[in-house]
């Protein structure tokens, strides 16, 4: 078997003959069209063209076959904030403000694997490649908070886990409601990303860290 990518947004083709891609494959177009919740193990099946009975050979039921949609979900998200982070550069402000904006982009193109991963209900409990994965979408967002903590005045440094946490919150609030590439974005009268870049300095203002009447930004 061999993937195929065709930009973003769009699902990965499969040469048939690996039944656990086609599943996948499968349950990424039907959360795409009826959510998470809205389809059933058989209908995975017979939307793959195998038989009922066929899926239990890689999956113990329909929440195995999201978790694995999901686990694939957090590694692409990771790569795609990695991406964004680019190492700090070319200074911790504006890498963390691309991070968020790669959050935005990320549910807004591929909103199959943002509903697997956030909003079908998946115990990480159990779980633990699924967890670490979600971990590690989380701590490039930590990281960026913590290099961007690290170069402010020590009078002005917040805690760099409750500015990552509160972040993380805010874009994940935002993408949910107003950046996702399905039927479940609202209509805003400015763009995702524009909120997400006000509401973010309403935030550094309220930590203190830049002035209100400010209009530069922080290095």
């Amino acid at each position: 078997m061999r993937w195929s990518e065709h930009g973003p947004g769009q699902r990965r083709g499969y040469h048939h003959g690996n039944l656990r891609e086609a599943l996948i494959e499968a349950a990424l177009d039907l959360i795409a069209r009826k959510g998470p919740a809205g389809f059933t193990f058989a209908e995975a099946a017979r939307s793959a063209g195998v038989s009922s009975a066929a899926p239990y050979r890689h999956f113990r039921d329909r929440d195995a076959l999201i978790a694995d949609v999901a686990l694939r979900g957090f590694e692409l998200f990771t790569t795609h904030l990695e991406r964004a982070w680019n190492d700090g550069r070319p200074d911790a402000f504006a890498a963390f403000e691309s991070v968020g904006r790669a959050y935005l982009a990320f549910a807004h193109d591929e909103p199959a694997y943002y509903s697997a991963m956030f909003e079908a209900g998946i115990a990480f409990d159990g779980n633990p490649e699924l967890r670490q994965a979600a971990d590690a979408a989380f701590a490039v967002l930590r990281r960026a908070a913590e290099t961007f903590c690290a170069r402010l005045p020590p009078e002005k440094r917040p805690p760099a886990l409750m500015m990552s946490l509160h972040i993380w919150a805010l874009s994940h609030g935002i993408a949910s409601l107003f950046a996702r590439g399905d039927s479940g974005r609202r209509k805003l009268p400015m763009s995702p990303e524009e909120l997400l870049e006000a509401g973010v300095l309403v935030y550094l203002r309220g930590l203190g860290i830049i002035e209100a009447d400010e209009h530069t930004k922080p290095h």
